[in-house]
């Protein structure tokens, strides 16, 4: 396949699936948008729980994110058993992690007191927490079938049902947290309660689909029944995953956590800039998520030089959205912040200040963080992951997270270097992660076991 064929089936493949990242996306930024209107505390409690719930999400996410490449490989050997295998093992593991992280849902509030929070937004986030810590089953359960989904090749029945739940999500917001439509006026919870209903929606439609479209697999016959050795195959894969995109993730919640010490507003802020550059990463990950696919696919094959002109153009697309969007950033910062606040709040002024300077920042950490999208992507495909989680760990927890501190509060930049050290951090992962990948899969190739 040429470099333009490997571009044209990239882009059909991937563009469902950053859509379908991007409706994931809006279901947080729905939230964020509408309680900002609602009031600047509930802005700051919503960023402070997201930041807590999408660090234990990510972890457990690390068993679905493994079904992909086990799903894409085994469909390039024609094992139709080893599919259904590792889909069902994922959703397994995914609802005994969920259970075990439950109780830390319900008592967060003197977590989040232990890590420095005042006690107000503690308690704001707290309370969203107990009622959105119910959805994490279904979330994780949703993420297992899309990545079996996504692993044939489904990219489109994704978007649809990520789309279905995005709209779900805004009606009952725009219902719980302002009491339209005769609904009670509940504020956070009723964001909380919004995402309960929207995570057990799009469960019910993604399962409804594998059962109508993909019954040869019979997925759900007999599910009750534990399969030891493919438990224990996504076990050793899905665990340094999860660890190492929640090693990705702590990074920014420390980075939340330490913005909450500088204050409401300047929380606030940091919170919309985060939400706006996740929006723009959605496409990196989209990306990542082709790069697993069809390494996966190549490896089943035995096919080096297709992996290695696909991993060539992937990160050839990641570096010019990178380049577009952070344009957008330095260039049209206002109109990007404005959307998240209320026209009149009084505290309007001093988050757009901050928020300009944050969004500036945001634009250098864009190429880094969408080549270690990427990377990650293709080392998983290869199901290479437990070197990279070191990697990942010593990036973001002995770099990144220190830099933050250092140059946030030693040397009293405040938010400006709090997240320079974000960047330090990504700028780390990503040229190693990418060196990784290279190395071992390209100048000096491993052979990996079937």
């Amino acid at each position: 396949m040429t470099h333009t064929g490997h571009a044209r089936a990239i882009l059909v493949l991937g563009l469902p699936l950053i859509g379908g990242h991007l409706a994931q996306f809006a279901i947080g930024l729905t939230d964020t948008v509408m309680l900002g209107w609602y009031g600047v505390d509930a802005l700051a409690g919503i960023t402070l729980a997201h930041s807590y719930f999408f660090v234990f999400f990510m972890l457990g996410s690390g068993f679905a994110m493994a079904v992909m490449p086990l799903v894409a490989h085994g469909l390039a050997l024609g094992d139709d058993r080893a599919v259904r295998r590792s889909t069902r093992m994922g959703l397994w593991l995914s609802v005994l992690y969920a259970l075990i992280i439950m109780p830390l849902m319900w008592w967060s509030a003197p977590i989040l007191g232990l890590l420095g929070q005042v006690e107000s937004v503690a308690d704001d986030a707290a309370r969203y927490l107990r009622v959105a810590g119910l959805g994490l089953i279904p979330a994780l359960l949703v993420m297992v079938l899309k990545s079996y989904l996504a692993a044939q090749e489904r990219t489109q029945v994704v978007l649809w049902i990520t789309v279905l739940a995005a709209i779900t999500n805004a009606l009952a917001n725009y219902a719980l947290i302002f009491g339209n439509w005769g609904a009670p006026e509940l504020g956070l919870q009723g964001a909380a309660i919004a995402s309960v209903c929207t995570q057990t929606v799009a469960l019910v439609a993604v399962v409804i689909y594998v059962l109508r479209v993909l019954p040869e697999h019979d997925l759900f016959r007999r599910l009750w029944r534990p399969e030891p050795e493919m438990m224990a195959r996504v076990f050793r894969l899905g665990v340094p995953i999860g660890l190492t995109t929640v090693a990705e993730i702590s990074l920014f919640a420390m980075s939340a956590i330490m913005m909450g010490w500088l204050g409401t507003v300047p929380l606030a802020a940091h919170g919309i800039v985060i939400t706006i550059a996740s929006g723009t990463f959605m496409i990196h990950m989209g990306l990542g998520n082709v790069a697993t696919i069809r390494a996966g696919n190549a490896l089943g094959r035995g096919d080096r030089a297709h992996l290695a002109r696909g991993a060539a153009m992937v990160s050839l697309l990641s570096l010019a959205f990178a380049a577009l969007t952070s344009v957008a950033f330095i260039t049209v910062p206002e109109p990007l912040i404005s959307v998240f606040m209320d026209g009149d709040d009084p505290q309007r002024g001093a988050i757009l200040a901050i928020g300009t300077t944050l969004l500036a920042l945001a634009a250098l950490f864009q190429l880094v963080d969408g080549a270690q999208a990427v990377a990650l992507g293709l080392l998983r495909g290869v199901q290479d992951t437990t070197v990279p989680m070191f990697v990942a760990v010593v990036a973001y927890w002995a770099i990144g997270i220190p830099a933050c501190y250092v140059l946030g509060f030693v040397l009293g930049w405040g938010g400006v270097g709090v997240w320079l050290g974000l960047v330090a951090g990504l700028a780390c992962a990503g040229v190693f992660l990418m060196l990784r990948f290279w190395r071992r899969n390209v100048v000096r190739p491993v052979a990996v076991a079937a």
